[in-house]
Order: C-alpha cells, then sequence, then structure tokens
C-alpha cells in the first residue's frame, strides 16, 4: 500500500489535470457555443444532479469507508461490497423512473428533453462503476493514469465535434465521457480485489441508516451547490445562468484542488477512527489543515485579485460581468476551505458522525433557498453568490461550536502564520502589477509567476512546516544525485 503522501500527490496530479483540460477547452467552449447554450448545458447538468443524488444516495462516501475497514479479509471484502453495489443499482432505477417521469409531467423541460438524457446516462455509469472500491483501496495511481486519459480523449473528441452554437448536445455528449467514461473500464479492473455481484441478500438496516444520513446531508449540499443555477435559470434566464456557471466552475476548479486530500484520507482516517487513535488523528489532522491552508489560500487570494483576468482569459469578454460573481464565491470557498473541507469533509465523514453533518448541512441549504428567493430577483447572479457565501459561513460557525473535544490540534494559530502572510503579500505584489502593466496575458503571467515565488520564499522564511519538509527531501535527493 502507497504512503500518504505519495497517494495525495497521484490524487492531486489527477485534480491538477481535471482543471488544466478545462482550462484548455473552456475558452473554446464558451466562445463557440455562446452565453445561452452554456447556460443551457450547465441548466442540464443541474437538473440531472438530483437524480444523480437519488442514484448515488450517501452510498459513495459509506462504501469508501466500510470497504476501507474490511479490505483485508477479501472474502468480507467482497460480501460488503457486492450488498453495497446491488443497493446501489436499485436506487438507479428509482432515479431513472423519477427522471423520465419529470421530463414528461413537466412542459417547462421540453426544450432541454435530449440534453437532459444524454447528460443522465453519467448515472449509470457512476453506478456499474463502482469507483468507490478502488478509492478504498487506496489503487490511486490506476484512478490517476485512467482519468487522464479519458479526459485526453474528451478533448480530442471536443475540437473534432463541437465547432458551432447547435453542437451544445455533442458537447454534452463529450462532458459525459470525460467525467464518467472510464467507469467502463472499472468493471473488468476491479477484479483483481473481488467480484461484484448482484444479490437482494442484504441487511437494509445495517446499510441503509447510514447511507440514508449521508444521502440527506449529500442532498442538502447538492441542493446547496445546485439551488442557485436552477433557480437563476427560472427567475433569471439563460444569461444569468451562463454568467454564474462560468464563475462557479473556476471557482469549483480550485477547490477541487483542497477536496483531492479528502479522497486520499477517507479510508485512513476511517480506520483509525474505529481503533480511536487520536494521538495519530490530531498529529495528522494538524498536517491536513496546514496543507488546507498552505494550498488554499494563496488560490483565494489570487483567484480574487485577478477574477476579471481570469474570466476574460478563460471564457471571453461575454463573461465579464462574471467578475464580482467569481469574488463573491472565493469568499464562500475560504469559510469553506476550514468548514465544510476540513472540519465536515475531514473529522466528521470518517468518524461516523455524519447525522450531525447532516444537521448542519441542511440547516444551512434551508437558509440558502430562502436568502435565494429574495436575493435572486433583485441581484441575479451576485445575489445567488452572496448567498452561497453567507450559507458556507454558518456551516463553517456551526462545524467549529459541535466539534467533538477530543479532536485538539497543538499549536493551531502557528499554523495559519503562514499561508496568511504569504497570501497577503502575494495579493499586494498582484495588485501593484495590474496596475503597472496593461497587456492581458503578461500581466496575469507576472502576477502568476511572482506570486508564487514571493509566496513560496514567505514559506521558507516562516518555516511553514509542509514547504520545509518538501524542500529538505529534494535537497536531500539532489546531494544523493
Amino acid at each position: 500500500m502507497k504512503s500518504l503522501k505519495i497517494n495525495t500527490i497521484l490524487n492531486m496530479i489527477k485534480t491538477c489535470s481535471s482543471i488544466i483540460f478545462p482550462l484548455i477547452t473552456f475558452p473554446y467552449i464558451s466562445r463557440v457555443l455562446m452565453t445561452e447554450n452554456v447556460g443551457k448545458v450547465n441548466f442540464g447538468d443541474s437538473y440531472v444532479s438530483y437524480f444523480s443524488l437519488i442514484a448515488t444516495l450517501g452510498i459513495t462516501t459509506y462504501a469508501i469507508r466500510e470497504c476501507a475497514k474490511v479490505r483485508d479479509d477479501k472474502r468480507r471484502l467482497e460480501e460488503v461490497a457486492s450488498e453495497i453495489f446491488s443497493i446501489n443499482i436499485c436506487t438507479t432505477m428509482l432515479a431513472y423512473v423519477l427522471l423520465f417521469s419529470s421530463l414528461f409531467l413537466f412542459r417547462r423541460l421540453d426544450a432541454y428533453r435530449n440534453l437532459i438524457v444524454i447528460q443522465s446516462v453519467v448515472i449509470v455509469f457512476t453506478t456499474i462503476g463502482a469507483d468507490w472500491l478502488n478509492s478504498a483501496m487506496e489503487d490511486f495511481e490506476y484512478i490517476t493514469i485512467r482519468s487522464i486519459a479519458f479526459q485526453i480523449l474528451s478533448m480530442v473528441l471536443m475540437f473534432i465535434f463541437v465547432k458551432h452554437p447547435d453542437d451544445y448536445i455533442k458537447y454534452a455528449a463529450i462532458s459525459v465521457v470525460s467525467t464518467s467514461g472510464y467507469n467502463i473500464l472499472n468493471v473488468f479492473y476491479r477484479k483483481k480485489y473481488c467480484k461484484l455481484t448482484f444479490t437482494l441478500n442484504i441487511p437494509w438496516k445495517k446499510h441503509m441508516v447510514p447511507i440514508l444520513l449521508l444521502f440527506v446531508m449529500t442532498l442538502s449540499q447538492t441542493i446547496f451547490n445546485s439551488s442557485d443555477i436552477t433557480m437563476l435559470g427560472f427567475f433569471k434566464g439563460d444569461y444569468e445562468v451562463g454568467i454564474y456557471s462560468t464563475a462557479t466552475k473556476m471557482e469549483k476548479l480550485i477547490s477541487n484542488i483542497v477536496s483531492s486530500i479528502v479522497f486520499v484520507l477517507m479510508p485512513r482516517l476511517s480506520y483509525m477512527f474505529e481503533v480511536k487513535d487520536y494521538d495519530r488523528i490530531n498529529q495528522l489532522l494538524r498536517k491536513v489543515l496546514l496543507a488546507f491552508l498552505t494550498i488554499g489560500l494563496p488560490c483565494y487570494a489570487g483567484a480574487t485579485v485577478l477574477a476579471k483576468e481570469a474570466i476574460l482569459i478563460i471564457a471571453g469578454n461575454g463573461y465579464v460581468q462574471g467578475t464580482s460573481t467569481l469574488q463573491i464565491l472565493m469568499i464562500s470557498f475560504l469559510f469553506s476551505l476550514v468548514g465544510g473541507s476540513f472540519l465536515g469533509n475531514v473529522v466528521l465523514l470518517p468518524s461516523g458522525n455524519e447525522k450531525k453533518f447532516m444537521i448542519i448541512c441542511c440547516i444551512s441549504t434551508i437558509v440558502n433557498i430562502i436568502a435565494n428567493v429574495f436575493m435572486i430577483p433583485l441581484f441575479g447572479a451576485n445575489g445567488a453568490a452572496a448567498t452561497t457565501a453567507f450559507s458556507s459561513f454558518i456551516i463553517m460557525i456551526m462545524l467549529i461550536v459541535t466539534i467533538d473535544k477530543r479532536i485538539k490540534i497543538d499549536r493551531i494559530s502557528k499554523v495559519f502564520i503562514a499561508p496568511v502572510v504569504g497570501s497577503v503579500v502575494m495579493s499586494l505584489y498582484c495588485i501593484v502589477i495590474r496596475q503597472l502593466i496593461q497587456n492581458l496575458w503578461i500581466k496575469t503571467i507576472a502576477c502568476i509567476g511572482g506570486g508564487v515565488i514571493i509566496y513560496g520564499i514567505i514559506q521558507l522564511l516562516l518555516k511553514n512546516e509542509i514547504i520545509v519538509e518538501v524542500m529538505n527531501k529534494i535537497l536531500q535527493k539532489c546531494k544523493r544525485g
């Protein structure tokens, strides 16, 4: 079994590839499809996500946690994995019944019917792939190589087949291949760990109670993330959806870098919480929080200062109205860094406290929806972003108040100092450069390149433990070489 560091690096490579490829393709797609058709595709994605949620319930997180506990016992692993897989097949069938029923009942969806049907194929791929088994076994090398290969394939297909605004259906189909097509390979690959079979001999109560708790939690998170786009589509139309979805896409690219660490830690932390090894848990959580801040804070600072430049480069002039939207969404990212991402996904879920996290997520989602009803008609995309930021703040505060007292991070103030100081200095540098240089590409490259160097130097001067450890290892390898 590979170390956590290697697994983290592999998963971050996969995550970075999922950022790089959209950065290559989205400027092309946003200009070819135009704002309205980008809005249609994102509206369809948002709608399908609700039924995808019904299909997956809380199965992914639960399956990773439970399979990780029994991964050393092949017979038990096959038994647990097959039971969860069978539950997933049943929920997928239910999801499709509800999806097709809604398409015939709601006439407002007639214009989106073909698009939604194509986008819904991701539900089947996700279920048959059972990618949670690979994560539970910490096989991040396979996950990384496979994901990058399908992203390259989809990028090639995109440039070949998407050439006109009316090609948004083709773009949606290719996106399905990019995000979930690799699940077909899983059907053959997973046999190295165990054989998944469909069975009705399932201890339903044992599995369904935690799965449903995770489902309610995930449902609230999905509604939290998707209700903005859905309500913008009904209240304001495709243009506002296109503006907001472009900003959210860029914010999610950044947040995915941080969340890539979570899936690596889930199996290992689940085992530690199972044996109640709180000394090792607290040591690992300290490093994780430092990693989140070291990566997340400069991303927040850079994206906030360079929001306009990022949108112009990635999406074009037609989306520049989304500058303030992106800046507001980055505030939400900042709260989520400590709140939902760290305290929620890294601390509560591996420890089996999904009920507590579910209640918090439900409260924040209700607040978000109520606020959207008032804010979206008045302020459009910016109103939706503001309610998201406010709801993320509520999640963070509630998580801080309710966290287990056995979770104690030593010298927590020291964890924040280097990333905060580095991010502030980097922001000031970028603000100055933006005033001095007018050319879009030159000032963006100067800000990113110089900002990274300045941030890195400050981390070394203030002895950021992660950066110092990485530099020491690099120097040791250089000496050996």
